[in-house]
């Protein structure tokens, strides 16, 4: 560091021709200086001037300068920080609900119906959602379990958990009872071991399909599950119940912290092993489509053979072009874009599949001879990454049967992205090169607008520089973007790292952010409504993946309190994990918000929600739709009732007869 020279003076060279003045003597302090030297130094007042450190003082003084600058420039950032803060108007934070402690990390969760599915060590509990109370634990693994879906079939509930090796199993959860069905990729030798990347029930869980990858590959696992078989047979279980077991009744409203302790969970739900139900069916296994190549066939008409029944047409794969055209056209396409394929090229990822199961339709009617029940799928509609086809196979097969598709839509480009309404009724398919075909699987035909387009989309979009925007269309106008929440570039704490959608509160979304901060934002208004927050600090790991499960019927949602490796003890027994309940309705700020929701009623009759609506909830929302457009047109509504009365005649009459 610098400081004065006090009595001493300091010595500075200067050029020969501008010194001024005789030469003052240095004082014998600095007797010491060499005698060469003493010529070209003259005297500085020592008020005015500070004393020069020698190294390696020097570069210790300039970085304790620099660190006490960036010191301060901190403590200004967080005093502006703080004033800005107190300015502005925070948003209520709202505390827990109840709160599920556990002794070991819960690692997935999931919610169905009025159970929470929580994955862990060795396998999986079953939790109340109001009572917090553990009703069930299957922890027969030695791995644990990484990922969990959870489908709601109406009475029942069909559990997928996944382990670390990427083994499902299939669980039948119905009338507080746990079926184990089958473990669906598990295999001896581990060096052929599968990993699930995406699972989809059918709507009634008739039907189900696994898309797996391992050792290089990928490929769809479709199975038909005997739900029917399944439910006649636990009507008359062969199972005799202990009578010394005592059963207890849950006890709702359960706020505080609930113990996990199996001698306190209820034992009116257990593991019915010695009940084996039905395998499912597997009926067939779909990969991606090969690369187009020169032809096999020798003349069109082994072509026109192979696609009987115009199964495969359109494919592309059956067709009469050689391999010198192929060839050929090759070497016109590397000559003609040379400058743009000599460098270097990234490996294509592996593709991937996004597939749905279809009600029958005018497109893909089932066959006479074939009996199902009404809104049973009867089709798997798939279209791999990079591909130009939309594939339809029909699910009335059998594994002995060939997988070929039924019928192929192809497209000019590959299709970028695809949506199935909540209704299963339209089909839309947006291609690389821009252009949306929209489908009535009903009608089996395009839809074109008859008159103005007025539909109105509004979509969030968490971007990878963690800002978060909204884009909104409507009609016809192209679509506007913007800003809901900017990308943090001092405060990298705030960064988004996760959004949700909350389904019981239409237009809000949830908002996780690195700091352990969960916000609850109206997209409509652009604002934060709320905050949620567990009680106490946690200390959070870094980076942050929150873990977390939103009910689909329920307002609410669950939260795990994480805890950082560098506070948690080796004893991972001595630990107490939590997942904390969040209730929106316990909110006085969200008590009426479904009354007051931004998002218009038209818009919510049209939105396409991930999860499948049952056929009750879709005829009654295609009734009501229709009575409002009767209410609108008197003269049609008129015409519509005498139409039913002469349905109705009719049917009077052919009863007579019988």
């Amino acid at each position: 560091m610098s400081f004065p020279r006090g009595s001493q003076t300091q010595k500075i060279k200067h050029p020969i021709g501008t010194r001024k003045g005789p030469l003052e003597v240095p004082p014998p302090t600095e007797k010491d200086w060499p005698k060469d030297d003493e010529e070209d130094h003259v005297l500085v007042d020592p008020d005015e001037e500070l004393d020069s450190l020698p190294q390696p003082y020097r570069m210790i003084n300039k970085l304790v300068n620099l660190l006490f600058d960036r010191s301060w420039e901190i403590i200004e950032e967080r005093n502006a920080l703080r004033e800005a803060e107190s300015s502005q108007i925070q948003p209520t934070v709202y505390p827990p609900l109840g709160e599920i402690q556990l002794n070991k990390m819960p690692n997935c969760m999931a919610v169905s119906q009025d159970y929470v599915f929580i994955g862990g060590a060795k396998g999986f509990s079953i939790y109340n959602l109001y009572s917090a109370k553990q009703i069930y634990a299957w922890e027969k693994l030695e791995v644990d379990v990484t990922s969990i879906w959870a489908t709601d079939l109406g009475n029942e509930i069909l559990i997928a958990p996944v382990d670390e090796m990427g083994i499902i199993r299939l669980f039948y959860f119905y009338k507080e009872g746990l079926y184990l069905v089958k473990a669906i990729n598990e295999v001896d030798d581990t060096s052929k071991q599968t990993t699930c990347i995406k699972m989809e029930i059918s709507q009634g869980g008739d039907f189900a399909a696994f898309l797996l990858q391992g050792a290089g590959d990928i490929w769809l696992d479709v199975y038909k599950l005997p739900k029917e078989t399944w439910l006649k047979k636990l009507e008359h279980p062969q199972l005799t119940s202990n009578p010394k077991t005592k059963v207890r009744q849950p006890q709702l409203n359960t706020l505080g912290p609930i113990s996990a302790d199996p001698l306190e969970m209820d034992a009116n739900v257990s593991f019915k092993g010695d009940i084996k139900l039905s395998l499912p069916v597997y009926i067939m296994k779909i990969k991606p489509p090969k690369p187009v190549t020169g032809t096999t066939f020798k003349s069109p008409l082994e072509v026109f053979a192979k696609i009987k029944d115009c199964y495969g047409l359109g494919s592309g794969q059956n067709h009469f072009i050689k391999d010198s055209q192929w060839e050929q056209q090759a070497e016109i396409f590397n000559a003609s874009y040379k400058k743009y394929l000599d460098r270097e090229w990234e490996e294509e990822p592996l593709s991937t599949a996004t597939f749905y199961f279809l009600l029958p339709s005018c497109l893909f009617a089932m066959p006479t001879e074939v009996k199902s029940p009404s809104g049973m799928a009867c089709v798997l509609g798939i279209h791999w990454t990079r591909s130009h086809n939309f594939f339809l196979y029909s699910l009335n097969r059998t594994l002995k049967d060939k997988a070929d598709p039924e019928g192929v839509w192809p497209c000019a480009a590959p299709i970028a992205v695809s949506q199935l309404s909540c209704s299963s009724s339209y089909l839309v398919l947006a291609c690389e090169d821009g252009v949306l075909t929209l489908w009535d699987l009903a009608k089996g035909q395009n839809m074109y607008p008859e008159g103005p387009v007025k539909s109105q989309m509004k979509c969030v979009v968490l971007c990878t520089d963690a800002s978060l925007h909204l884009v909104e269309a409507s009609g016809t106008q192209g679509p506007t973007i913007s800003v809901l929440v900017e990308r943090p570039v001092k405060h990298l704490d705030k960064t988004i790292c996760a959004v949700a959608p909350v389904p019981a509160l239409p237009g809000m979304v949830l908002i996780f952010s690195k700091n352990g901060s969960v916000c609850l934002m109206d997209v409509a208004k652009r604002e934060i409504i709320c905050a949620f927050a567990p009680p106490g600090a946690f200390p959070l790991e870094v980076p942050w993946k929150p873990v977390f499960a939103v009910s689909p019927d329920h307002p609410c949602f669950l939260l795990r309190g994480d805890y950082s490796h560098e506070t948690a003890s080796t004893d991972d027994a001595g630990i107490q994990y939590s997942v904390f309940y969040f209730n929106f309705e316990a909110c006085p700020l969200l008590e009426n918000i479904s009354k007051n929701c931004t998002i218009p009623q038209r818009d919510l009759d049209n939105m396409a929600f991930p999860q499948a609506l049952p056929l009750e909830k879709r005829c009654e929302r295609f009734l009501q739709k229709s009575y409002r457009k009767l209410e609108k047109n008197p003269e049609k509504e008129e015409e519509h009732w005498a139409r039913l009365q002469k349905y109705s005649l009719s049917l009077q009459r052919e009863n007579f007869k019988k």
